[in-house]
């Protein structure tokens, strides 16, 4: 399954093998450096595809940990929320109670007086 190098690498290559190309090299030795360039070209690619997949990898993993490290400190808030209501909860249920004794003493001041 070898895959074909687009016509434009197959250029470049040609380019550079002419480039470089010594008086009294034959056309057959151009092609074979040519050759051997497409083949550095493609392996390059490869290279740099291999290192892309890579780092997106990584990036990934990092963006990962940062959603699980921030979802971490939001349970913790929801923690001390979850503390917080009940406290406040607790303060409110508090102050009713006052509130309905103090009506229950007024009222049996009036009754008793």
């Amino acid at each position: 399954m070898k895959k074909t190098l687009s016509p434009e690498t197959q250029h470049d290559a040609l380019a550079i093998a002419k480039a470089t190309q010594k008086p009294g090299q034959v056309k057959e030795q151009t092609k074979l450096i040519a050759a051997g360039v497409e083949k550095g070209i493609a392996e390059y690619k490869k290279r740099e595809k291999v290192k892309a997949r890579e780092r997106d990898k990584a990036r990934k993993q990092q963006q990962k940990n940062k959603n699980v490290a921030l979802a971490n400190d939001n349970g913790d808030v929801e923690t001390s929320d979850t503390e917080s209501e009940s406290r406040l909860n607790a303060l409110t249920w508090s102050l009713v109670g006052l509130l309905l004794l103090s009506w229950a003493l007024f009222a049996a001041y009036l009754f008793y007086r």
